[in-house]
């Protein structure tokens, strides 16, 4: 009966295990996104703020339009960075789009971020690579 009675808390425990990791927002995880063309900073323009958008629970790109992403963050004027804040942990695929002044054209690119259980409460930085 006692075997029993452990199998049973172990199997109830489970879901709130497995539910802790479930990507989406009200989290307390940052990641910092710097889009970089070649290795250099993309800085937001007033104009032309730089935007990530976010897929909840995706390793591989799912598409190239802002409806294929669960939500978006949009860069301040002069900084060479996007905050997407309040994430919980899990897998995420995100997509930034800049200007490049340079040459007046927008750039995009994304890439892969897991957040680790243990990593949930962190604030992370990531290079984003953007091209044409």
């Amino acid at each position: 009966m006692k075997k029993l009675s452990i199998l049973a808390l172990a199997i109830g425990l489970l879901p709130g295990f497995s539910s802790c990791c479930k990507e989406g927002l009200n989290g307390n995880a940052t990641v910092v996104v710097f889009p970089k063309k070649n290795g250099v900073p993309i800085v937001n323009h007033s104009a032309y703020p730089d935007t990530v958008y976010v897929k909840f629970n995706a390793k591989d790109l799912p598409g190239l339009r802002p409806s294929d992403y669960d939500t978006y963050f949009v860069g301040e004027a002069g900084e060479d960075h996007v905050h997407c804040e309040k994430l919980k942990c899990g897998d995420y695929y995100i997509f930034a789009a800049g200007l490049d002044t340079t040459t007046s054209t927008r750039v995009t690119g994304g890439m892969h971020v897991h957040i680790k259980h243990k990593e949930r409460k962190n604030e992370f930085d990531v290079d984003v690579s953007v091209n044409y």
